[in-house]
């Protein structure tokens, strides 16, 4: 239905397709259907108990009122201590602005950095909000591709390549979502000095740092050089490292002037983040750790039983991930290929016909500036990965799902 008393910014604004898929899956159920969704990057843990009790706590205290806009002291002091710790690069608790979630974290850095033109260049696959997040701050999102042979890693010269005078800022984020591998330090160190030599920034989204497997390392581009320490954004959160996802507790680590203008735009559109979300966040920065490791050892099994199951399927290839929660396989070896009765020609084809016939919720890639592959999260219960894969091959083979 047209709308023509909307702004631009709105019509033109694609929809999350994540969010999208994830609700469409909801509706299946709703209505009754057997749905299994790897559609949405959310644990299926429950967030650790003494995170909620310091939440019951707070409210019991009357942690029920406004906070400075950055957040109260004690938590910009353990984000501080903690970026500190993890990026190797001192923090002050004046560079830090906590947020409602990551995700307004890194919309504000864009906010706060961009003017109407200037480029920004993003290493594809990419998370589905980077580029609409730069279009509505008035940037230019610049596709950079990756290959996987190379495990998606952007080189060091596709990104100096990209560059123009126009250029402002650098996405990182390692590990990725959707690719779910992680960037290798030498790459990281070799994106820095193009960094330095063409004087631009870099926001890095390190929301999934604490979700390595394997021999794979984190490396933060911000630790790399005293110039992309001073350039470099670092974007972090509670959603994915303690199962927060509904709490909505992101940060940004920064430039003191830059922590300054995400603190002025964030005064005039949201305030303070959430007060009893501060206080659960505090906890989980402060407190045990154990349950963190847990987690990503939980993960780590399950990419590795995903990884197996998705190559056992015809025409299907996935890269063993890194890192995060996600695989990324490759169905090129599909298209053109006639499955419950309708030809696949492109990832949202098969995605569609995974959740109307097999009732399992994918994301297609196109979304993530990925043609040749769709996207499982694989943060749900290791039954649901054996079912769901099990589902999708009796589709792919032509059996009864």
């Amino acid at each position: 239905m047209s709308a023509p008393f909307l702004s631009k910014k709105a019509l033109e604004l694609a929809p999350s397709a994540t969010l999208a898929m994830n609700a469409k899956a909801k509706k299946l159920k709703a209505e009754g259907k057997d749905v299994i969704s790897f559609s949405v990057g959310e644990p299926d843990f429950r967030t650790p108990d003494h995170i909620c009790e310091a939440a019951k706590k707070a409210i019991a205290d009357g942690w029920h009122v406004y906070t400075p806009v950055p957040g109260v002291p004690e938590l910009r002091k353990a984000i501080a201590d903690r970026l500190t710790e993890e990026v190797g690069v001192h923090y002050a608790p004046g560079q830090v602005v906590a947020s409602p979630g990551g995700k307004y974290s890194l919309y504000l850095v864009m906010l706060a950095l961009l003017n109407p033109g200037d480029e920004v260049v993003i290493p594809a696959p990419y998370w589905v909000s980077y580029p609409e997040m730069a279009s509505l701050c008035g940037g230019v999102p610049v596709a950079v591709e990756t290959r996987e042979k190379d495990n998606f890693a952007v080189t060091p010269d596709a990104i100096e390549a990209a560059v123009t005078p126009r250029t402002k800022l650098l996405v990182l984020n390692s590990p990725s979502n959707p690719t779910g591998q992680v960037t290798p330090p030498e790459v990281i160190r070799g994106i820095g000095k193009v960094m330095e030599k063409k004087g631009i920034w870099c926001v890095s989204d390190e929301i999934y740092n604490r979700l390595v497997f394997g021999g794979a390392r984190h490396l933060s581009v911000a630790s790399t050089s005293d110039y992309c320490r001073d350039h470099t954004v670092v974007v972090n959160g509670c959603s994915k490292t303690y199962a927060m996802t509904g709490w909505r507790l992101g940060w940004i680590g920064a430039r003191p002037e830059v922590a300054k203008a995400v603190d002025d735009l964030q005064s005039q559109t949201t305030s303070n983040p959430c007060s009893i979300a501060q206080a659960a966040g505090l906890a989980a920065l402060t407190g045990p750790q154990d349950c963190v490791e847990a987690m990503r050892k939980e993960f780590m099994a399950r990419r590795e039983r995903i990884h197996e199951l998705l190559n056992a399927i015809p025409g299907v290839a996935c890269t063993l991930p890194t890192g995060a929660f996600y695989a990324l396989p490759n169905i090129s070896g599909l298209f053109g290929k006639t499955l419950a009765g309708k030809t696949v020609k492109t990832p949202s084809d098969f995605c569609d016909l995974a959740l109307d016939k097999a009732h399992v919720a994918c994301v297609a890639g196109e979304a993530f500036g990925a043609s040749d592959h769709f996207r499982l999260s694989y943060a749900t219960s290791s039954a649901n990965i054996e079912e769901g894969c099990r589902r999708i091959r009796a589709m792919v083979e032509g059996t009864s799902a």
